[in-house]
């Protein structure tokens, strides 16, 4: 028996997802009993004002009894999301065409004028 998983509770298996701001962090983690269950950790980035910066995290625990159903619940929801709005990321077609309407305005405006860059992935 290996007591370093038990014990230390090490990842037995890791996969790491990187999205802009977040890192979403895939571990298979082993019990006191032997067993396997997986943590899905989400770590945001955040700045301070002093440009110093820190992570919030939040952590999902799913034991295998979960397993289907979560897994169910999961590809029903994915899949309503695609049926229903295609698989295209609409705020990123957003974010491209303000920031050519940006640009134009931006051509035409003093340099003196300014404006706030508001990242609604964030609310």
């Amino acid at each position: 028996m290996n007591q370093q998983f038990t014990s230390n509770k090490e990842e037995i298996y890791s996969k790491v997802m990187r999205a802009g701001r977040r890192t979403y962090f895939f571990d298979v983690r082993e019990t006191k009993a032997g067993d396997y269950y997986l943590t899905i950790t989400e770590s945001k980035k955040f700045t301070n004002d002093d440009g110093s910066f820190h992570y919030k995290k939040h952590k999902i625990y799913l034991y295998k009894e979960d397993f289907v159903e979560f897994k169910e619940h999961l590809v029903d929801m994915i899949d309503y999301v695609i049926d229903a709005k295609g698989d295209e990321v609409i705020s990123e077609r957003h974010q491209k065409d303000y920031s050519t309407e940006d640009n134009d305005e931006h051509e035409h405006s003093s340099p003196s004028s300014s404006f706030t860059d508001v990242n609604f992935d964030d609310i």
